[in-house]
């Protein structure tokens, strides 16, 4: 089953109000009317709505805009969070949740991370679920274990319809920020499990639909070679999706 690959840009913890505007604008300026790709961009919460704005209208296609994590609660005494009818009020339909940072940086755990992902699609939002493991898993032979208990708690209780409605983004955590990437190789050989494994859960038609994205230091001089790989379905991108440029000649990825 052919699959359309999909680059999200996640700004993280970055931009101003009228950066975060100027940056949406630039994006949508750039596309090809011949792009091989859907887009997403992730800005932080208090940005959502300006770049649903921005974004009104793109071409060749319409571009994807989420949030970067959200509550599993609807309401609540939940101080500085997000939910996700809050998320859908902006005009954001995505979401990301369990991204390696929310869960080594602000312990977020396996069972947190799966009651996110139940909120998101009750809620009518896409969740990107993100799995992954340190450079200490990897070492001790541990790569599979760990991102399948991550993707097993992740899809816990939900019905073959409700995962494939499941993006899965495989980030290696000693590849994001660091500079290091996992080679299309190693990347292709979580992928495949990953999909083993979803087949297992949901079935293999569902298995051949769902998208997997990698990240983890993606840019323009190693996209081509990471999406070129059978089960790798587009990207998960991080720094490089702050500066227009460079993010459109990821979204540009075949050229």
């Amino acid at each position: 089953m052919a699959r359309t690959k999909l680059i999200a840009g996640n700004w993280k913890m970055n931009k101003d109000r009228e950066g975060a505007r100027a940056l949406a604008a630039d994006i949508v300026a750039g596309l090809g009317r011949d792009l091989d790709a859907e887009v997403g961009l992730f800005p932080p919460a208090p940005f959502l709505a300006d770049v649903v704005d921005a974004v009104r209208g793109a071409a060749p296609r319409p571009v994807h805009v989420g949030a970067q994590n959200a509550h599993f609660e609807a309401s609540g005494a939940f101080t500085g969070e997000v939910s996700v009818g809050m998320i859908r009020s902006t005009g954001a339909r995505w979401v990301i949740l369990g991204h390696s940072e929310r869960r080594h940086v602000f312990g977020e755990t396996d069972e947190l991370v799966g009651k996110k992902v139940r909120a998101a699609l009750d809620g009518e939002l896409t969740p990107i679920l993100c799995v992954g493991e340190t450079i200490e898993e990897r070492e001790a032979d541990r790569t599979d274990e760990v991102v399948l208990r991550q993707l097993r708690a992740g899809l816990d209780g939900l019905s073959a319809d409700h995962i494939g409605a499941v993006v899965i983004a495989y980030e290696p955590v000693w590849a994001i920020g660091t500079g290091k990437t996992a080679t299309p190789q190693q990347g292709e050989e979580v992928h495949r499990t990953i999909r083993s494994e979803i087949e297992k859960l949901a079935g293999a038609p569902v298995a051949a639909s769902v998208r997997i994205l990698y990240g983890g230091s993606v840019k323009p001089e190693n996209v081509k070679a990471l999406l070129s790989e059978p089960d790798i379905d587009g990207a998960l991108v991080g720094g490089a999706s702050l500066d227009a440029g460079s993010f459109l000649k990821i979204c540009d990825w075949k050229t």
